[in-house]
This record gives structure tokens, sequence and C-alpha cells, in this order.
């Protein structure tokens, strides 16, 4: 009989790639605990949560976090700009995730071999800022097929690193 295995058992090997995430002004308890929860299991090294009045810790998101709040290292700060610029600082190629006329479909952009990425994920409402749009080295999106144009930003952010990690792997990179 097939079992699902528990966390302890499970036949995963752990990794952790070079791949920060940045939110721009998201603010949702869910989706923050959501997006903790992703980070860890596409082994990303660190996440930044950017804007004014973002509340990170919060009971609802430690329960929709499951603890990865405690594993992720992450930082607050008002300025998203300032961690733009630091990451750029640190040889991290900038991606933001967002539909634009001249964005492609991440599942189209190529690593080349140990590039350090930072990922761009915006509140849903606003998405990501012009200004960061501009600052960003490559703009990408999910290929969607039906009517609406946006989705929730964990679940996109689960899909853009399934498709970052993915190419790591197949490539051999990591």
């Amino acid at each position: 009989m097939d079992q699902q295995l528990k966390h302890e058992n499970n036949r995963f090997t752990k990794k952790q790639f070079p791949i920060t995430l940045v939110c721009d002004r998201v603010n949702s308890p869910a989706n923050i605990g959501s997006i903790f929860r992703i980070a860890d299991s596409f082994g990303v090294e660190k996440i930044y949560f950017c804007g004014e009045n973002i509340t990170v810790i919060s009971k609802r998101m430690q329960r929709t976090a499951r603890s990865t709040h405690e594993i992720i290292p992450y930082k607050q700060s008002e300025q998203i700009i300032d961690v733009i610029q630091l990451l750029k600082s640190d040889g991290y190629t900038i991606l933001s995730l967002e539909i634009t006329k001249n964005s492609i479909p991440v599942s189209e952009y190529h690593l080349t071999s140990y590039e350090k990425i930072a990922i761009i994920i915006g509140e849903e409402n606003l998405g990501v800022s012009e200004d960061i749009l501009e600052s960003s080295d490559q703009i990408v999106h999910i290929t969607m097929h039906g009517n609406n144009s946006s989705m929730n930003v964990a679940t996109a952010t689960g899909i853009a690193l399934y498709e970052i990690t993915k190419q790591l792997m197949v490539d051999k990179i990591y």
C-alpha cells in the first residue's frame, strides 16, 4: 500500500539555491505565510518584505507558514529600491514577476551557470511598482490560458520558483 510520507522521512534532497524573493508591498498574512512555505519548498535562501507598514509576523501568518518563517531568513525594509541596489551590487540578476508588453514567459528565461537571482513579486492589487520594473534586468510572466490576467501572489511565486529551480536541476547547474 502506498502511504503518504511524513516530513521526517520524505525522499527529497534538501538544496538551497541562490534565489532571493523580494516582496513589493505584499501585506496579506495568508500570502506571507504561504510565501514562507513555498520559499522553503524550493530552497530559497532569503526573503525581503518591502513597503511601509508591513506586518510579517502575525497569528494568521504563523498558522499558514507552519514554522517555515523560523527556517527561511528574512528582512524588512521600507524602501525596496535600497534592497534592489544592494542585491545588484552583490551580483544578483533582478527578475520581476509581472505581465507587461515586454515580459517573457518565466519558462523561457535562460539562466546562466551559477547565476544569483532576486525575484520581485508584487502585491496582488498593485503588482510590481513601475520604478522597480524599470530597475529589473528582466520581466517574466506566467503564461495563462483563461480570461483572468492575474493570480494569487503566492501561487504565482510557486509556479515561477518551480520553473526556475526545474531549469537549475535539468541543466545540472546545482
